[in-house]
């Protein structure tokens, strides 16, 4: 009985120390990677299409990596850039990170959720959770490191 309370306990310890706390989030994220941008590169339109089109898409692609950032606020708010219409958009929401380390993003009446893959306080991995089963690919988000001056 002694031994399976001791296994019990140790799994509780292992598996909360996997547990994401949204203290650790706070800050702002740049996204400087996604799955989509490799599906991109590699498909056979963009590989037979011209070096003018290629060099067109690849500006688009490097606004879209500078212009997402996610802020992640005291108080359970994220402010993130979106793109409406080619246009950026900053949007607020509310957020929610459960047991599972599945964050879920309240904007309104739209519900989103993604799970945080992988996380280090510098690098942070999310995978959009799609309602229709669709795997949208990872995200790779870097924490933004405001500078002091002296």
């Amino acid at each position: 009985m002694n031994l399976s309370f001791v296994y019990t306990l140790f799994l509780s310890l292992v598996l909360g120390w996997n547990q994401i706390q949204y203290q650790e989030l706070i800050g702002s994220w740049q996204l400087v990677d996604f799955d989509g941008i490799k599906k991109i590169k590699s498909s056979p339109q963009y590989l037979s299409s011209s070096a003018d089109f290629r060099a067109n898409l690849e500006t688009k692609i490097n606004y879209r990596l500078e212009n997402t950032v996610y802020k992640f606020t005291e108080g359970d708010s994220l402010a993130y850039t979106d793109f409406v219409n080619n246009e950026i958009v900053l949007k607020k929401a509310k957020i929610e990170l459960n047991e599972d380390n599945i964050l879920t993003i309240h904007e309104g009446e739209n519900v989103k959720q993604a799970k945080i893959l992988e996380f280090n306080g510098d690098n942070l991995i999310l995978e959009p959770i799609s309602t229709n089963g669709n795997s949208a690919g990872k995200l790779v988000f870097e924490r933004i490191v405001v500078k002091k001056e002296k």
